[in-house]
Formats: structure tokens, C-alpha cells, sequence
């Protein structure tokens, strides 16, 4: 059984929360202790939320350790933490100051393989093609993807016919009138 108690000043705190934020999980719990608080069952406020009764239990366990409505804020990130180092920032902006053939890779333009392998290369750490990516985009940096063009035809001449070897077509001839 899970007994909340709320002062004046607590449930004014909660309703000013309430307003000022505009993210729903956090919503979601200060409604959930407000509920408890105005005399509600675990079992209808886990249902009036769409929530199972231990969510209910383990907001109103933060609230009471806690003590404030500060206690129900998201302490999650989400993700997992990002490899992502300045120094790695450092050696991209670095690279993409070069051609790649001066850094020894195959190529005139970087691609984002050779930015992961030049990256592994000088780190040590492999990283994904979606986290270059991502960076190369919080950089501003924009690319699009090469066309393979193929070498001009050496024998083209031969196959065409030269401009002065086209035949004039001859005049119309008017019909007689």
C-alpha cells in the first residue's frame, strides 16, 4: 500500500510542473503522485495512465526518496553512450582539410569507408558508417554520392559520320501552278 501525502505548497509545485514542461512521461508521473495524493487506488490510477500497477509503485518509491517533484524527471539519456571523443572530432576535421590520396588511400574525394578506415587507422576505434555520417551532418558538412562516368570512346570519330560528308537535302521543287 502505497500512502502519499501532499502539502499545500507540494501540490502547487506539482501543478506548476505540470504546466511548465511539455515532456508527457514527466507529465505522466506527476499525475500519477497528484492521483495518489487525492485518495485514488495504485490499481486506478496504473489504469487511468496505461500503466501496470509496479510502474505506479516505483514513481511513487522516487517520489518518496526524492521528497520534490524533481524526484520524477527523467534521469535516462537514452542510448547507449556515444564513442565519439573530441579527438576524434579533431582527426576528421583534419582529414577532410586533405585529399585522401595524400593520407595514402586510393581515391580524389573521401568517401565515408575511407573516413572510417582513415579514422580506425589514426584511433584504433572502428566506427560505424551511420556515426560518421551523423558527424559529417552536425558539421555541415553535405556530399552526394559519385556517378561512375565512363572514359570518352577513343574510335568515336570512326563510328560517326564527319559533318561535311551529311548530305545537303535538295530543295523542294514547287509543283507546277
Amino acid at each position: 500500500m502505497i500512502d502519499v501525502r501532499l502539502t499545500s505548497s507540494r501540490r502547487r509545485q506539482f501543478s506548476a510542473r505540470l504546466r511548465a514542461t511539455d515532456d508527457a512521461s514527466y507529465i505522466r508521473r506527476l499525475m500519477a503522485i497528484l492521483a495518489l495524493d487525492e485518495g485514488e487506488s495504485v490499481s486506478e490510477v496504473a489504469e487511468k495512465l496505461g500503466v501496470v500497477r509496479q510502474t505506479i509503485y516505483n514513481w511513487a518509491r522516487a517520489f518518496e526518496s526524492g521528497g520534490d517533484a524533481t524526484a520524477l524527471e527523467d534521469r535516462y539519456a537514452g542510448g547507449r553512450p556515444s564513442v565519439w571523443t573530441e579527438q576524434l572530432r579533431t582527426l576528421l576535421l583534419a582529414a577532410l582539410r586533405q585529399r585522401p590520396n595524400e593520407l595514402g588511400f586510393p581515391g580524389p574525394n573521401w568517401t565515408v569507408p575511407l573516413l572510417q578506415a582513415h579514422l580506425e587507422r589514426c584511433s584504433g576505434r572502428r566506427l560505424s558508417d551511420d556515426t560518421i555520417r551523423r558527424q559529417l551532418e552536425r558539421l555541415d558538412y553535405v556530399w552526394k554520392r559519385s556517378r561512375y562516368v565512363l572514359p570518352p570512346d577513343p574510335e568515336r570519330e570512326k563510328k560517326t559520320r564527319h559533318p561535311s560528308a551529311i548530305e545537303e537535302p535538295a530543295p523542294a521543287e514547287r509543283a507546277p501552278g
